[in-house]
């Protein structure tokens, strides 16, 4: 996740998705943050990237990278409406005045708020202070079959019988000298086959 996000509960404002220009998140949600530093006084707190790690092979060198989980796409933690449900323009004209914004998402008029369900899904391994693990950047699925591009068995094909996502391994099933042998091997060791 992103390391943006207060770890600490702060249960001020809702949470609102906010549509950028694909490649100006970051740029966007720095120049919020910067601006609530600088001390402007209005009902916004947070802004927030949703990533994760992900892992591949490149040129043979596994390599674990950072993903945005919703390209074009940041979250800002704010107050945008008063106690009568009117918005407010200070907040409203603070995020849509940023370099970059497109807008709400959840509507022109009257932006909906994300669910506390959604934000406790996305945000869960940010508050318990735990760093996720990497994930492969392809799904794989029991019974797919694909080829093996590292190691002893390499350029052979396997059929998968279990995924460890947590080790980040799979148990094949490979055809050897005419034998079903289990190979285990790591994501990144595999790719489909087309």
């Amino acid at each position: 996740m992103n390391d943006s996000v207060n770890t600490e509960r702060d249960n001020r404002g809702q949470w609102f998705v906010i549509h950028t220009l694909s490649g100006h998140e970051n740029k966007v949600r720095d120049t919020i943050l910067r601006q609530l530093q600088n001390g402007d006084q209005v009902p916004v707190y947070e802004a927030f990237i949703p990533t994760e790690k992900v892992t591949e092979v490149r040129q043979g060198t596994k390599r674990t990278t950072t993903r945005k989980l919703f390209p074009g796409y940041i979250w800002v933690r704010m107050d945008l409406y008063d106690d009568l449900g009117m918005i407010d323009e200070r907040a409203w004209y603070f995020v849509r005045s940023v370099q970059g914004v497109l807008g709400f998402l959840g509507g022109t008029n009257k932006p909906t708020p994300l669910s506390d369900a959604e934000v406790e899904d996305l945000l869960r391994p940010v508050q318990a202070g735990e760093t996720a693990a990497a994930r492969p950047k392809v799904e794989f699925e029991i019974g797919e079959t694909v080829r093996i591009k590292d190691g002893a068995f390499e350029n052979f094909e396997g059929s998968i019988q279990e995924i460890d996502n947590e080790r980040g391994k799979l148990k094949l099933m490979v055809s050897i000298f005419g034998r079903s042998t289990p190979v285990e091997l790591e994501f990144w060791q595999v790719e489909r086959t087309v």
